[in-house]
């Protein structure tokens, strides 16, 4: 009765990590750029009574064992990179990356370099393509007063256009990981490389696997609504009967106490 107490609490720990998971995912179904977590579960260490294959006699071996689970714990949580829908916006700095690839941008207080999804660009008073919180996209690239209109390319090539004529002015840079699961989230829909995700590698977009870029839209959270009730509803039955078995085996274990009485 014990070990099921002690197996059914990391059964409720389990799908409450669950929980808190999908929480996060439907509290931002509208946070542009977001990518929707996943959590995977392990089973946890097993106490071999029998081992499978074991001698019952001279020539008798047992086709199967005995093993006790001690119940379930959180393996990992990781992004799922599917790609968002589109949202048009007609915003002149507002940038969709279609397909792979991250938009490097430089934070203003560390001056470190992070990644994201969110494209939602506009200029600061300088006149330097950046985001509300005042990251600079990387390379730097600053709109002359004079320009008229910017027009940005799928290849990331930005022009401004003036009463002269056209300039180029830039060009936008995408990133691009070995395992994009492997980066670290740290909020403001940055991400951090780290040694599971690997060195980024910069591309012109469009190229060396990386995705174009789509002027005047944004890519929305792929977060399913639908999927992530569904998604809760059966975290919350499994939570339920977790409790269930905590009170089944109290009563066991209070039945048995009454006995040695």
């Amino acid at each position: 009765m014990l070990r099921a107490l002690n197996t059914s609490s990391t059964g409720l720990e389990a799908q409450q990590a669950n929980i808190d998971r999908i929480a996060n995912d439907l509290a931002n179904v509208n946070t542009d750029g977001y990518k929707r977590d996943t959590t995977e579960f392990h089973d946890l260490m097993y106490e071999t009574v029998k081992e499978p294959g074991a001698r019952q006699g001279a020539t008798v071996v047992s086709p199967v064992g005995i093993q006790k689970g001690m119940g379930v714990k959180v393996g990992a949580t990781h992004k799922i990179f599917d790609q968002g829908s589109t949202k048009v916006t007609n915003a002149p700095y507002d940038l969709m990356i279609e397909g792979h690839g991250f938009l490097p941008v430089k934070l203003p207080n560390t001056g470190e370099v992070v990644y994201t999804r969110a494209g939602n660009f506009k200029l600061d008073s300088q006149g330097r393509i950046s985001l509300s919180n005042g990251a600079l996209l990387e390379p730097q690239i600053t709109i002359p007063p004079e320009a008229n209109s910017v027009i940005i390319s799928p290849d990331g090539v930005v022009k401004a256009q003036t009463n002269e004529g056209d300039s180029v002015i830039g060009n936008i840079q995408l990133v691009n990981f070995v395992n994009p699961q492997g980066l670290m989230a740290i909020g403001n829909n940055f991400y951090k490389p780290s040694i599971a995700s690997g060195q980024p590698k910069q591309a012109v977009p469009g190229e060396a696997g990386v995705g174009t870029i789509l002027q005047g839209a944004l890519e929305a959270s792929n977060v399913n609504v639908a999927n992530s009730m569904i998604e809760m509803i059966g975290a919350q039955r499994a939570y339920e009967m977790n409790t269930r078995v905590m009170g089944v085996a109290d009563k066991m274990l209070e039945a048995t106490t009454n006995i040695v009485r």
